[in-house]
């Protein structure tokens, strides 16, 4: 784990063509991506690839086709075992997708604050929901005098995808916030636990709050799934003052979350300011270092917390992006119809909108490639059932997409 780094000295890397698979797979050029100008061109990466990696040019054609349309800002997406789509929609809806049109919306789903960022957010379906049939999601919950929070709950969707029923609360972010901003959140399941990511609602007086031990604001927190509460071996139980659900600390916005397959890890995406979006190796019990150090700065062009972007004691982001990618939902790739990019981050992007793709060798970023810039804002990204790529676009119109190549040969 790297916390602080030293200026980097970098050194040549000569990259050559290798074939996968029984395809040429093209290798990073050396020249990043095109991505304009940086926001922070004063900061400097503190290893090697952490930023602007070389681009890849796979030379893979995607194809994307609506499956379904007029979907209001969908914003999250879950592949259901028969073949139909679990989507919520950001004004509180969550509706089933199958055979090319969307249900109505099923009931029983939690009030949510469907203003400013807020609204039904992310659902993930139980390891167990072919025999339980339960689901969790994740909200904007309204609360008193105007107020909202990030929540989470679970509740059990019947056979014929009408109705929630058991619906139970399991987190509420605290304290209640008036800033309708930043509210995460993606909800990960492991094995016996979930992970929830939240914001810290974007304030310059909440901002702080990310370094608090006593408040869910810029934190992953991290519950048992037998009785919603803190497992006694997440990293703050017992400590004076701290609320013992947090798992990790100092993050601005964190939209994407996903295990890493075989490997037990846990990584976020999250929204950086004017530059400085930030893919994280996620460790318990450690800070991001959110809002004291940021490789971005303020849009108004003002300095982060220190101004400096790294400081002792805080994790590096393992890649980050300047100018942003606004990313939202992102993945670690499996499947046999993109075989070749098994275990690669897929990142969905708001602005400028697409599919971003990275490559890896171990926990460092090697190349970077882009895709779909013409579709526009990305919410959400999954894997469907044969390998293809699903995409959600936000907006009021906005889609489910399946991505497949051009020329599957």
């Amino acid at each position: 784990m790297i916390k602080t780094a030293p200026t980097p000295a970098f050194c040549a890397a000569v990259f050559l063509t290798i074939p996968v698979m029984g395809c040429a797979q093209t290798a990073p050029s050396g020249a990043p991506v095109e991505q304009g100008p940086k926001n922070a061109p004063q900061f400097e990466p503190a290893f090697e690839n952490q930023t602007r990696a070389p681009a890849i040019d796979s030379e893979m054609r995607l194809v994307a086709e609506p499956v379904v349309e007029g979907l209001v800002h969908p914003w999250g997406i879950e592949v259901l075992p028969d073949g139909g789509y679990l989507v919520t929609e950001r004004a509180g809806q969550l509706r089933i997708v199958r055979d090319g049109e969307a249900g109505g919306p099923i009931a029983n789903v939690p009030d949510v604050l469907s203003q400013g960022q807020g609204g039904l957010l992310d659902v993930a379906l139980a390891e167990d929901f072919s025999e339980t049939r339960r689901i969790y999601l994740t909200y904007a919950k309204p609360m008193p005098g105007g107020m909202s929070a990030t929540a989470a709950a679970t509740g059990v969707l019947n056979a014929e995808m009408t109705e929630l029923s058991e619906v139970q609360e399991i987190f509420q972010q605290e304290p209640p916030s008036a800033p309708a901003k930043h509210f995460g959140s993606r909800i990960v399941l492991d094995g016996d636990h979930a992970f929830i990511t939240t914001g810290e609602h974007s304030s310059m007086e909440t901002r702080v709050y990310a370094q608090d031990l006593d408040k869910t604001y810029g934190k992953i927190v991290r519950i048992s799934l037998d009785d919603y509460t803190a497992p006694d071996d997440n990293p703050f139980v017992g400590q004076d003052g701290a609320i013992d659900m947090i798992w990790s600390t100092g993050h601005r916005n964190i939209q994407g979350a996903a295990m890493r397959p075989g490997t037990g890890e846990l990584w976020g995406l999250e929204h950086g300011p004017a530059g400085g979006d930030e893919l994280n190796l996620i460790e318990p019990g450690e800070n991001y270092g959110w809002p004291v150090v940021s490789y971005g700065e303020q849009y108004s062009g003002g300095p982060i917390g220190s101004g400096e972007p790294r400081a002792e004691g805080f994790v590096e982001p393992r890649y980050y992006w300047d100018p942003v990618i606004a990313p939202g939902g992102f993945l670690f790739y499996e499947g046999e119809m993109f075989s070749d990019w098994e275990g690669d981050v897929l990142a969905s992007s708001l602005s400028p909108g697409g599919l971003v793709r990275l490559t890896l060798d171990g926990d460092t970023v090697t190349g970077e490639e882009r895709f779909l810039g013409n579709e526009g804002r990305i919410r959400d990204v999954a894997i469907d059932r044969d390998g293809a790529i699903l995409l959600l676009t936000d907006y009021d119109n906005g889609a489910v997409l399946r991505v497949t190549p051009a020329d599957p040969a």
